[in-house]
């Protein structure tokens, strides 16, 4: 669990006196470090009982063509680049922004598997 509440220090080093301790409303999840595998998902309960779809493993990605408009899906081969962290192309994780390599090419992932389950992406042509 992470806290996501107000540092406790200051940017000169000093500390801040709180007046209030760390709330539930606060309190965050770690990343869902979603990997190329056999399809598996985890529901999560959110703030305010609604609930989220965690991607944990991911196969296929459904990737779009922008010059036709249309979208097929593809099975995932392996993650080429990634700008959130080097090491996610080495692990194979699956983010954001990460460029993955398909049966169609290279395509960027627009979407958030770690908090949406499932993987969108744009071919880059």
């Amino acid at each position: 669990m992470l806290w996501q509440g107000k540092s406790v220090r200051q940017a000169t080093g000093g500390r801040y006196r709180l007046a209030q301790g760390k709330r539930r409303a606060e309190i965050g999840s770690g990343p869902a470090d979603t990997h190329i595998g056999e399809g598996r998902v985890r529901i999560v309960r959110t703030f305010g009982g609604n609930q989220k779809i965690r991607a944990l493993r991911a196969m296929y990605a459904t990737v779009s063509t922008r010059s036709t408009g249309k979208a097929q899906k593809v099975k995932i081969d392996k993650v080429e680049q990634n700008g959130a962290n080097p090491n996610y192309v080495r692990r194979n994780l699956l983010t954001k922004g990460a460029i993955i390599h398909t049966e169609l090419g290279s395509a960027r992932i627009i979407s958030r598997p770690g908090q949406d389950g499932i993987i969108n992406a744009v071919l880059i042509e």
